[in-house]
């Protein structure tokens, strides 16, 4: 049986108009049972407040954001799970992912509990190690509990992986120790 031109074309309009309000209901109902999990994240501080850059801004593609230790569990509130391409840079108050189209995320220096490789996570695997993962806490905004995240980073150039890692690394390192010397006390 042959259908006429404008009756099979209608019939796929539906079906891609119904797929589509699919994807939109699952992307709201991630988002609204994330968002009774993650605190809102901190918003990035002024240009002037961010501190000297220690790299960059490096092209990356933001992949995303999953619960910490959980690859697989994408955290949709926030806009924290939009995949977007992206600007990273390192200062000494933290990381900063200016994403296109998508609100920045930043990671506050004392927020970043690590900084590691994984070859994926939610929404995109790579194998080999391909991806940056900034392991940080999500301070508690008042209405949700602080929790850690994991958010995944995968540069443009192989090349800027490994120096990204090392910027990283050096905000998560602990500060150096004073090696005051204080007067000895006598008996």
């Amino acid at each position: 049986m042959s259908l006429p031109m404008p009756v099979a074309v209608g019939m796929w309009i539906v079906i891609g108009v119904l797929l589509l309000l699919v994807v939109l209901g699952g992307r709201r109902r991630l988002a609204r049972r994330t968002g009774r999990l993650v605190p809102t994240p901190p918003a990035a501080p002024p240009a002037d407040d961010l501190g000297p850059a220690r790299l960059g801004p490096i092209e990356a593609t933001y992949v995303s954001t999953t619960l910490a230790g959980d690859w697989l569990a994408r955290v949709g509130a926030h806009g924290l799970g939009d995949r977007a391409a992206a600007r990273v840079s390192v200062h000494d108050a933290g990381v900063l992912v200016a994403r296109a189209g998508a609100a920045d995320v930043f990671v506050p220096a004392d927020a970043l509990r690590g900084v590691g490789l994984a070859p994926g996570m939610a929404g995109k695997y790579v194998g080999a190690d391909g991806l940056l993962v900034l392991t940080w806490l999500a301070p508690s905004d008042g209405r949700v509990r602080a929790v850690e995240l994991d958010t995944g980073l995968r540069t443009r150039h192989p090349a800027d992986k490994t120096r990204l890692l090392e910027a990283v690394r050096s905000l998560t390192a602990a500060p150096d120790e004073t090696t005051e010397t204080l007067p000895k006390e006598t008996p």
